[in-house]
């Protein structure tokens, strides 16, 4: 009697526990959550960090000054998002959305945090647009190309090392359009003051590109300063300080229209249209304006603490759903343990019983009893067949040792005389007896995989012509005829199309002879047997034809049993073992090969081997 199952090995417990875990913890979790979006609703509402909100504006300023629009801020907005924690989208003017962090649809805040526009930001957001409210990153057609850059840079380098000469400690910095200007340690540029052999102007002269741009912005300015009474000078780029973007009207040398120097509402006129100008020049590189919304951030999280009520209510729902949980574990796991104690019953019966056990589902459980089931009935028919191996063995080794004992005891009591004639009808039948036990032995060994084969290149048609040799006489005595039909010619291993075989030459012999015996046996006097020989891909085909009397449908499923025999009347004398065709699968398996079988009742037979090629 089998042993009982310990109460926390059982497959119902361990469904139990299991499910009254993930309760636990999908309680939990919930519980977890919602104090948290709780939470994060109170930070909302209470605002978010000033310096963290003008970083991101900061960032995303920066992108869209050195950008024509939006297509790519994606990205930026995602990874400004995982730093900071926060919810960060970009929409049009009219909440035409552009980018969001949140991959989900959720609501936009009620208000924007900021609008996101290079060319009108404000005073805090990038050092240097203090004055014009220009984010000084969007340079547009200033930004320098490479060679002028270098070009720069070797005047700036020039220059740091007359100042150095001259006790002045200075620092190369690019500005965003490329430009290299002189720091000190304070950010002045210039050091503050030019030392005079160092007062060239060569590095502020401006290049092609920024002459080009600058002649842009004079025809941009030109008719509003004319509006305001102010005249341009001749080439207002040479004029003004490259190394300042906001461009001060200190630096513009605008003279009025009667020669005298401007007022100082002109002056503020002449600024605005230079501001203006500026804006229009740069509009075509940068992004269009955006208005910016922030989710939640990552400060400090206000402790929230629930109530009583709420409290009551979540333990409620807690206890609910672990009772709900229970409950289904306990139904489920009931269905699915019943079918599997009924293969457990089944398979700790008797084997002799041979019991089977009901399908009633098609899951995982009905497939494990199918299997079940079909394990039963082979066992059955492998028990069938082992019996009937046992009988057909005893009665196969029977007849020849009753013919010998017999012969030997009359012999005995001098009833016959042991003449040449005896002996040779005793050999006979010890010959016989030995062949079965040989066929025995080989089938064993094949069984049990320690069949010894000794693989060597082996021609096709010669193999096949030496099987032919063996059994002409045989044939010829049947009044048989036995041919060959092999492709290829004679010659050297791969020099011809001829099949080569790696294989066994004896073993092979043994399972054509033993088609061949098999063959003459079937086939009547003119009759014919033809051994063939071809490659197919990467395959030998051997083929051995007779015109015998073939074999009926419903036998050949059987033909390769062991002991099996077509007609059941013949004597096993003259009808063989019943164990030649089983030797032929096995000693063609042992060769990675397969052997099959097509006939016709009174037209023949057709036995295929196919053995992988030796190329």
């Amino acid at each position: 009697m089998a042993r009982p199952i310990p109460l926390r090995k059982r497959l119902l417990v361990r469904l139990l526990i299991t499910s009254v875990l993930i309760a636990s913890c999908s309680v939990a979790a919930t519980a977890w959550l919602a104090v948290e979006t709780t939470t994060r609703a109170i930070q909302e509402e209470q605002g978010q960090v000033l310096t963290e909100d003008m970083d991101i504006l900061r960032q995303l300023s920066g992108y869209a000054a050195t950008h024509r629009d939006w297509s790519g801020v994606g990205k930026t907005v995602r990874a400004l998002s995982d730093r900071t924690g926060r919810r960060i989208a970009l929409t049009a003017p009219d909440r035409t959305p552009i980018a969001d962090s949140e991959t989900r649809s959720t609501a936009l805040p009620p208000r924007a945090a900021a609008a996101v526009d290079p060319l009108h930001t404000d005073t805090f957001t990038e050092p240097g647009a203090q004055r014009t409210g220009i984010d000084p990153r969007a340079v547009g057609p200033y930004r320098l190309p490479r060679a002028e850059r270098e070009r720069v840079r070797l005047l700036a380098e020039k220059r740091r090392a007359c100042f150095a000469n001259n006790g002045v400690d200075t620092s190369i910095t690019q500005l965003p359009s490329g430009r290299s200007v002189l720091t000190d340690e304070e950010g002045t540029v210039d050091g503050g003051q030019v030392p005079t052999p160092c007062a060239d102007g060569v590095l502020n002269t401006p290049t092609a590109t920024e002459e080009k741009a600058l002649d842009e912005l004079n025809t941009y300015a030109g008719d509003c300063l004319d509006r305001a009474g102010v005249k341009l000078p001749v080439l207002l780029g040479a004029t003004v300080d490259l190394t300042d973007r906001s461009m001060p009207t200190s630096y513009l040398g605008l003279k009025g229209t009667s020669g005298r120097d401007i007022t100082a509402d002109q002056e503020k006129q002449a600024q605005d249209c230079v501001d203006r100008a500026q804006r229009q020049q740069l509009e075509p590189y940068v992004a269009p304006a955006a208005e910016l919304f922030l989710g939640r951030g990552d400060s400090a999280v206000p402790h929230f603490d629930m109530s009583a009520a709420n409290k009551a209510k979540v333990t409620g729902v807690a206890g609910l759903v672990l009772a709900l949980t229970v409950a289904v574990t306990v139904l489920v796991a009931t269905r699915l343990v019943r079918p599997l104690r009924a293969l457990t019953h089944a398979a700790q019966q008797p084997p002799e019983q041979h019991v089977r056990v009901p399908v009633t589902t098609q899951d995982e459980t009905g497939i494990l009893a199918v299997a079940f089931n079909d394990l039963t009935e082979r066992r059955e028919r492998m028990e069938a067949q082992r019996k009937a191996m046992v009988a057909d063995i005893a009665h196969e080794l029977r007849t020849p040792l009753t013919n010998i004992r017999g012969w030997l005891e009359v012999t005995r009591d001098g009833v016959v005389d042991p003449d040449p004639e005896l002996l040779a009808s005793l050999h006979d039948e010890a010959v016989v007896l030995q062949r079965v036990i040989d066929d025995l032995q080989d089938l064993a060994a094949a069984d049990a995989g320690t069949l010894r084969l000794h693989r060597e290149p082996v021609r096709a048609d010669e193999l096949l012509e030496q099987v032919v040799a063996a059994h002409r006489v045989a044939a010829e005595a049947a009044g048989v005829r036995l041919h060959t039909a092999a492709d290829g010619s004679k010659g050297s291993h791969g020099s011809d199309g001829t099949p080569w075989l790696d294989a066994d030459p004896v073993r092979m012999r043994q399972a054509l002879g033993n088609l061949v015996s098999n063959a003459l046996r079937h086939t009547p006097a003119d009759g014919t047997i033809t051994l063939s020989s071809r490659r197919h891909d990467d395959e030998v085909v051997l083929e051995v034809a007779d015109t015998g009397s073939g074999i009926a449908p419903e036998d050949l499923p059987s033909v390769f049993e062991r002991f099996w025999r077509a007609e059941k009347s013949r004597s096993r004398r003259t009808g063989g073992s019943g164990l030649g065709l089983s030797i032929v699968r096995q000693l063609v398996t042992a060769h990675g090969g397969t052997v099959t079988v097509t006939s016709e009742p009174g037209t023949g037979s057709v036995f295929t081997l196919r053995l992988p090629d030796a190329r």
